[in-house]
């Protein structure tokens, strides 16, 4: 097909003993660890908002500041990525069927302007979903990481803790969640989901090195420039 020009590279992710895996959307769960920063406790349905599949930031890369933000703050989250879609997708499935792996991101995020947009009950994206938002590593296959439901997920900021907790404090637990978003929406392979984060870590600065994991995953390395 003659397209009107050249279309955008396919935005993908290494995975262990895999081929490339390709990113189609990410979607991300607010509020889904119990705390200060999160929710006080699980509401009727997930809160989610979306980032493009361009805000992809690899493993041991340096991340550009932004720009108009005094306030950049990571958030330390467990990916969940699919291989299979559809609606309304039947939880007791999800781990079996429709998970190809998992990852460690960072949902970048821009705190001044979410805190403006959430007094204002103005919408998310200028604050979620700028350029370089979504960092993270290469997916291990479930059939190596088994399904994960538990263990440490951590932030380091130059070394120093700042955020820590267990994956199995989260709120919606992934088939639970994969369930919901497919009720709303088709899900498709491709589609990797940021879990949610537990607690703040406050803010960033260029030159900082940040080291997020999760436990059994490879660990994700990103400078700040």
């Amino acid at each position: 097909m003659n397209f009107a020009f050249a279309p955008a590279p396919i935005v993908s992710l290494e995975a262990m003993s895999s081929r490339p895996f390709p990113v189609r959307r990410i979607f991300c769960i607010g509020r889904n660890y119990p705390g200060p920063d999160g929710a006080a406790e699980k509401g009727t349905e997930p809160v989610f908002f979306m980032k493009p599949p361009g805000a992809i930031v690899q493993n041991n890369s340096t991340l550009p500041y932004p720009p108009g933000t005094e306030a950049l703050v990571p958030e330390v989250e467990m990916v969940v990525a699919l291989h299979k879609g559809g609606r309304n997708i039947p939880a007791d499935r999800v781990d079996y069927d429709y998970v190809f792996g998992y990852a460690v991101g960072l949902d970048m995020t821009l705190r001044d302007a979410l805190d403006a947009a959430l007094e204002k009950g103005l919408p998310w994206e200028k604050a979620k979903a700028f350029d370089h938002s979504a960092a993270c590593t290469a997916i291990t296959p479930e059939f190596y990481a088994g399904n994960i439901a538990s263990g440490l997920i951590e932030l380091k900021v130059n070394g120093e803790v700042r955020q820590s907790g267990n994956v199995s404090d989260m709120l919606w637990k992934i088939p639970e969640t994969v369930h919901y978003l497919s009720t709303r929406m088709e899900l498709f392979p491709g589609d990797l989901i940021y879990t949610g984060t537990p607690g703040n870590a406050g803010p960033v600065k260029s030159g900082d090195v940040l080291e997020a994991s999760v436990a059994g995953l490879e660990p994700l390395i990103i400078t700040i420039a």
